[in-house]
This record gives C-alpha cells, sequence and structure tokens, in this order.
C-alpha cells in the first residue's frame, strides 16, 4: 500500500525479529521502507530488529534516498534485555546521522511505545492513523507510578499528539489514508521539481481572500492554497501540524512547479500574533526545509508576539530565539510576502531582510513598524492629543495616523530604507513569487533537523 505496485524488493530475508526493511519506489521515485511486524512479539524490537533498521538508514544514506518508517510496535523486546536497549540506542544513532541529510517520515499505525516513541520522534515527520498509540510508558505504568487513570487513547493518541503536544504532523485516519499521505509527503520531499513560469498564472483577485477592515481577523489558508499550484487529484497545499499552535500555518506544496514550504500567521487565531508555540513549530519546520534544500514561502501578518504571564513563564524568550536563529541560520532561498500588517518583533522574527530573506514583497496596504499606527499615535502624540479641544480629536488622532503610516510605517519607506524590494499588487503576487523564485540559486543548510 505505500510503495508503487511491483516495486518491492527486501533488503534481508523474512525472519523472526519482527522488523521487515525492503527497498521500492514512490511515484517512481527509489525509496527505503522498514516495518514493524505487530504479529511477532507485539511487534518489540530486539538487537535483530533493530539492525535490520540500521541497516535500511545506511543504505538510504549511501543512496541519497528517502527513508519511510511503519511502526506498531511495544518497544524494546523485555526477552533481550540490555541486548535491545543496544539495538535501540544503535537506531537512534543511525537516525540521526540521517538526520537532515535524507528525508525520514515515520506512519504510526498502531502503539509505539518507548523505543519505538522515540523512533518516529527522531525522524522528520510524523504521520498517525486512527489507531496509532505514541507514549514513552502505557497507562498501567502510569497508574501504578502516579496513580493517574488513563487509557491509551488520552495518554498518547493522534488527537492528543495533533492538538496538545504537537508530536504528530499528519493525522490521517485509516491505514490506507496514513500511506497515501506518506506517499504524498514523500513525492514533495523527494522530486522538488523546478520553476515553469508558464505555470504562475491564475490567483487573480487574492486582495478579496482579506476583510475590508485591517483590524478584522480571516483565515489565511484560503490564501496559501490560492498562491500554490493547484493539484487536480489532491489537495494542493499538504498542511503540517495543522491543530497545533494554530496561529502559524506550515506545509507542503508546489509553486510554478516547484516544491516549496509555507510559513504563514493566521489571524484567525489569537490575531495572528507569535507565541512560544507558534515560533517553536515555525523554526523546526524552517530547519527542515532548510536541511533539504527546500525554498521558503514566508507569509506575513502579526501584530507581534502574545503578551502575557504564561507567556513569558513558557519561555517565549527561548522559544521565540529558536525562530530567529533558524531564520539567521538558513539558506535555502527564503522569499517573503507582507499582506497587512508587520509589526515589532514579529517582522524580524517572519524572515526580515536583516535575518537574510532572498526577497521581500509587500501589497501596497502593508504596514510595518514597532507597533500598529493607531497605538504609536497613542504614545508619540499623547500630550498634543490630551490638549486638544474633545470636538478635534478624533479629526486630529485621525490626520497624525495617516501622517504616521505615510512616514514611518508605509511600505514606501521600508522600500526606500531596502528592507523590502518591491511593492507588488495582489493580483500579481503569484506571477511575481514564481519569477523571484526562479532567480534564487537552489542552496541547502548543513545541520541535522534536531526535534526542537
Amino acid at each position: 500500500m505505500l510503495l508503487d505496485q511491483d516495486s518491492l524488493h527486501p533488503l534481508h530475508p523474512t525472519d523472526d525479529s519482527g522488523v521487515q526493511a525492503v527497498r521500492g519506489r514512490i511515484h517512481g521515485f527509489p525509496v527505503v521502507a522498514y516495518c514493524t511486524n505487530p504479529s511477532r512479539m507485539g511487534g518489540a524490537l530486539g538487537a535483530a530488529g533493530a539492525e535490520h533498521v540500521v541497516a535500511a538508514i545506511q543504505l538510504a544514506l549511501w543512496k541519497h534516498w528517502p527513508v519511510i518508517g511503519v511502526w506498531h510496535s511495544g518497544g524494546a523486546r523485555l526477552t533481550e534485555g540490555v541486548d535491545s536497549l543496544d539495538g535501540a540506542g544503535r537506531m537512534f544513532a543511525v537516525m540521526t546521522k540521517a538526520s537532515g541529510r535524507i528525508p525520514q517520515i515515520s506512519v504510526v499505525l498502531g502503539p509505539a511505545a518507548g523505543a519505538a516513541a522515540y523512533g518516529p520522534a527522531l525522524t522528520d515527520l510524523v504521520i498517525m492513523s486512527d489507531a496509532a498509540r505514541v507514549f514513552v510508558t502505557g497507562p498501567q505504568v502510569v497508574r501504578d507510578v502516579t496513580g493517574e487513570q488513563v487509557d491509551m487513547a488520552t495518554l498518547g493518541g493522534p488527537k492528543v499528539h495533533a492538538q496538545r503536544s504537537g508530536v504528530a504532523h499528519v493525522t490521517a485516519g485509516s491505514e490506507t489514508a496514513a500511506l497515501a499521505r506518506a506517499r504524498r509527503t514523500t513525492e514533495l520531499l523527494a522530486r522538488p521539481g523546478h520553476v515553469y513560469l508558464g505555470a504562475a498564472t491564475g490567483a487573480s483577485d487574492l486582495r478579496a481572500l482579506l476583510p475590508a477592515s485591517p483590524r478584522r481577523a480571516y483565515d489565511i489558508r484560503p490564501l496559501v492554497r490560492r498562491l500554490l499550484d493547484p493539484h487536480p487529484d489532491e489537495p494542493s497545499f499538504e498542511e503540517l501540524q495543522p491543530e497545533w499552535a494554530r496561529n502559524m500555518v506550515t506545509g507542503l506544496g508546489r509553486l510554478a512547479g516547484q516544491t516549496v514550504g509555507v510559513l504563514a500567521n493566521n489571524p484567525l487565531y489569537k490575531g495572528g500574533c507569535l507565541d512560544s508555540d507558534s515560533a517553536e513549530k515555525a523554526a523546526r519546520f524552517v530547519r527542515m526545509c532548510d536541511s533539504f534544500g527546500v525554498p521558503l514561502l514566508v507569509l506575513v501578518d502579526a501584530p507581534g508576539y502574545l503578551p502575557g504571564l504564561g507567556q513569558e513563564w513558557t519561555g517565549l524568550v527561548r522559544r521565540g530565539a529558536k525562530l530567529l536563529h533558524a531564520f539567521a541560520e538558513a539558506r535555502t532561498p527564503r522569499i517573503t510576502l507582507i499582506t497587512r500588517k508587520a509589526y515589532g518583533g514579529a517582522y524580524i522574527a517572519m524572515n526580515s531582510r536583516s535575518l537574510g530573506a532572498t526577497t521581500v514583497f509587500a501589497w501596497p496596504e502593508a504596514e510595518i513598524g514597532v507597533m500598529g499606527a493607531e497605538a504609536a499615535v497613542g504614545v508619540l502624540h499623547r500630550r498634543t492629543l490630551a490638549a486638544a479641544p474633545p470636538d478635534t480629536v478624533d479629526d486630529l488622532r485621525t490626520r497624525l495616523v495617516a501622517e504616521h503610516r505615510r512616514e514611518v510605517a508605509g511600505v514606501r519607506r521600508a522600500l526606500a530604507l531596502g528592507v523590502i524590494d518591491e511593492i507588488i499588487e495582489p493580483a500579481a503576487t503569484r506571477r511575481r513569487l514564481a519569477a523571484a523564485l526562479a532567480e534564487c540559486r537552489p542552496r541547502r543548510g548543513r545541520h541535522g533537523n534536531i526535534p526542537l
């Protein structure tokens, strides 16, 4: 179900290890795959099974092919003791060696505990079916140690890892759907394609996808889908971690034929503010795309970082710095489009020119500043507004806001300073993004993809 028909070739004879490794093809592209076998000791991993996984990943590294793991395993084999633990450790070591060098995708189709939980966690993308359960220690151990009453689904089901932990990048329902999503993501990473400018047509009235008022919330995903190439059989946008840190959208698609990674603030949630979870989510995605040379398209509509005691106590400074580090370190081409606003630290963090953006575009009505024009006027002209006659305050405020937008926060000042390259009309956006992408020289970072 995972590989192309008649393309599967075993890498070793069938044995009692509980693991089978193979080579094959996905949409014609060669890949390596391995799976745990739940019909043999619940898929538990022993030294021999771990060695099959190690050999499979080493082959994939040698060939520069993607590797896909299919997981349903109770973890390390109790009957082998330290041998199974050593085998799991060697498996983790080779996964880390391969990190950032070849795509590693995990598909979890049943319980994956202990060592079988950390295996997927070390890979680039984790896809979970409805039956998947990922946890370090199972419900019985949790009850014995902590007294907490919990079942497998509540402890490590796909809903938990999609919404609360962020472990799952994709939840896909049935086994068939999960394997289909694995095929799709593998194709996007294994076949990056090339820009064909003739394909960058359509998407004319993009401004209509945004509300008339700059203060109104909206869902950024329809705009993302309109910017990417339509696909006749599958969604144009393969969104990753859609239910975790919803104020940041991440995913893969194609623009004029070439695979791109998309990051976008989503004003529908928390006004599009950056917070600790969204910064961490975006940072990991940036590093993954950079390690594989996938160009990045960054859509910016952010009023800043989310304030609050909870944010500061959960590491906003530390986790927000991860996004700054990821963009500043990245070598892959990175194109930014500012649609409405880019204020304060969020302007810097969302792939600004100062962090090394390849190209920065802005729509004509966009604003760039330390804060919004209304708030800035309230601070800068507080005394003037307080001293004005009451019947003139509103008109004075409107005039000062317009003046601030024109002289300080407007995109024309940013253009003059060179922090944006071009002001583009929404109707021309797809064409200009594709042209900028075509001008980029392919590059990739030299680092692993640590699970931030």
